[in-house]
């Protein structure tokens, strides 16, 4: 059995239902995505204003990612045990306390404390999200999925990005976070109101212990795979976009003014690459998608991190691709990885994953930090070093998801 439908097969379509669904997750993932993206264009702000090092802003970045990392190995427990929608909720509620924080932080300490609010609550909803969606799809449209909800990252540089740095620049950088809280709260009373119940894992026997439900999911052997892979794949994203908007003001010599033209038109790009590349993968098989993809990723990275001075219209375009690449490496993946779990078990090896995740990206974050040195007139050195890492990693988790890929092959069967 293929991992997806082929040429002369048509691909399932969507109910109205599962429209509105799909449409409700990639908007709070929007929200998420957001708020944790938004602070690495401000960190040309944020710097001075705090009197911060590129280590300290580092540190503020992965903090969010380590408590996002403790707070799902402490859910995966209960994650299988409650309607996934009420689940999504309460979490969604400590995210927006987390958000108010952040809008409210005035010194570094508080910043890292707000991060660390949000990251407990913010980190384990991608995790819900991609339960329900797995809950409510069959694999052979979950490359469509993924690709719509991708369109969340998109979408919060089109949107989300640009309107950030306009408030920061009108106002401070406390101002988006005061944004994303203004579009959060109905977006929880739409779920609250419209969403059914995802509760039909409830019906199947479960086990007693919380403690014991966690411990037999992390020791489960046809895990290790995926959890490895989960591990690898945030590794570019969280080196190399912390210092992004240091790295273009500071050595390529753009002001900060074209930044969010930059965010602009690599959004807009990517708002129709994600449900594209979410389409191919179903249709011509995800692990060929994913091969795609790392190609022009490890080419893309390559040519980023070793730029010098160019104009504005080269780093739009190498941005393009290199999102064009990202997305189709991510969809196809997170596709592949949601058909290891069943369905007692979706909502606990989510949250292990998200928590793996979370926390190598902290730690590439920190890393990152460690590596990058910012001379006296601003340039940051070492940036080149970030991409052979990544490129590294790249190449690892490409032989991983093969054999991934022939696991899931085994397993979709019975899905």
């Amino acid at each position: 059995m293929n991992d997806a439908k082929t040429n002369t097969e048509p691909l399932k379509v969507f109910s109205s239902y599962q429209k509105f669904v799909v449409a409700v997750l990639a908007f709070m993932q929007f929200t998420i995505i957001l708020d944790f993206m938004i602070i690495s264009p401000l960190g040309a702000m944020m710097m001075p204003t705090l009197n911060i090092t590129p280590h300290q802003f580092g540190w503020a970045v992965s903090s969010y990612a380590f408590s996002a990392g403790v707070s799902g190995f402490l859910a995966a427990g209960f994650a299988d045990r409650f309607d996934r929608k009420r689940l999504l909720l309460f979490f969604y509620g400590g995210f927006m306390l987390g958000t108010l924080l952040c809008a409210l932080a005035n010194t570094y300490p508080l910043l890292l404390l707000a991060r660390i609010v949000t990251g407990l609550f913010g980190g384990v909803i991608g995790s819900v999200a991609l339960a329900i969606a797995t809950d409510l799809f069959p694999l052979e449209m979950r490359g469509r999925v993924m690709g719509i909800i991708s369109t969340a990252f998109a979408a919060s540089q089109v949107l989300g990005l640009p309107a950030g740095l306009f408030f920061a620049n009108r106002w401070d950088w406390h101002a988006p976070f005061f944004a994303i809280l203004g579009i959060a709260i109905p977006a929880g009373l739409i779920i609250v109101l419209r969403m059914k119940p995802v509760a039909d894992h409830l019906v199947l026997k479960q086990e007693r212990s919380p403690l014991m439900h966690l411990i037999h999911t992390v020791a489960e052997r046809r895990f290790y795979l995926a959890f490895i892979l989960v591990t690898l794949m945030p590794t570019g994203g969280y080196m190399l976009m912390p210092f992004g908007t240091a790295f273009i003001v500071n050595n390529v010599g753009l002001s900060f003014a074209v930044l969010p033209v930059i965010y602009l038109v690599t959004g807009l790009c990517a708002v129709f690459v994600g449900p594209l590349v979410g389409k191919a993968s179903d249709r011509f098989g995800k692990f060929p998608t994913f091969c795609f993809g790392t190609a022009i990723s490890m080419i893309m990275v390559l040519i980023w991190t070793n730029i010098g001075h160019v104009a504005l219209a080269w780093v739009i375009v190498i941005n393009v691709i290199l999102f064009a690449g990202i997305f189709s490496r991510m969809i196809p993946a997170q596709a592949l990885i949601s058909a290891i779990p069943g369905p007692t078990q979706r909502g606990a090896f989510n949250a292990v994953s998200a928590s793996l995740q979370q926390l190598a990206g902290g730690i590439s974050a920190s890393v990152a930090g460690l590596i990058i040195v910012q001379m006296p007139t601003g340039r940051l050195e070492h940036f080149d070093w970030i991409g052979y890492i990544v490129v590294a990693v790249a190449l690892v988790s490409l032989a991983l998801m093969y054999f991934l890929h022939r696991q899931v092959l085994e397993v979709a069967p019975r899905k």
